[in-house]
């Protein structure tokens, strides 16, 4: 940790956008990892960290990269809703504010990349993943953006009743 927030200043303009694409092409992932020097963009084990990740993206969608990211409103929203939920359980009136901020970590951990546990090592978030990979090579690494694009999603599928279809065409 010391290793890494010591580094943390420097600028890391290089690095790679790796492209990962899972489960026969229904899931593809774009992402972009900086370091300092293209000597260590090229070296195997970079790519491998960077594609490491993708897979991350893959496998646990998140929303966002930091908490930073999290746009107020998104966060004022849940905030609300999960006010609502523990007035619902009945919680005391004194707790529901430790409650709420105790879910909205967990929000955080569900929907933040950096805050996901990892998925090769769930002990691990994948902060510490990066701020391991910092200590190993000396240069400072930012995860910088990413896109993940699963196939149909936010389209409206046509659902037909095959069964009912024959019917009315039987009926004519």
């Amino acid at each position: 940790m010391a290793a890494a927030a010591k580094k943390a200043g420097r600028i890391a303009a290089e690095g790679i956008v790796e492209a990962y694409i899972h489960g026969g092409g229904k899931i593809g992932v774009m992402i972009e990892v900086n370091c300092e020097t293209d000597f260590v963009a090229k070296t195997p084990e970079f790519h491998s960290f960077v594609r490491d990740l993708a897979m991350q993206v893959a496998a646990a969608n998140p929303s966002y990269l930091c908490r930073d990211e999290v746009p107020a409103d998104i966060l004022e929203h849940e905030r609300e809703v999960l006010k609502a939920q523990a007035l619902n359980e009945g919680k005391p009136a004194k707790i529901i504010d430790k409650m709420v901020e105790g879910r909205v970590e967990k929000f955080y951990k569900e929907n933040c990349l950096l805050e996901q546990a990892f998925i090769k090592d769930p002990d691990q978030s994948v902060t510490d993943l990066v701020n391991a990979q910092i200590a190993k090579i000396g240069e400072n690494i930012v995860v910088r953006r990413f896109v993940r694009y699963q196939m149909g999603e936010g389209l409206e599928k046509k659902v037909t009743d095959f069964a009912a279809e024959v019917a009315s065409a039987v009926k004519k």
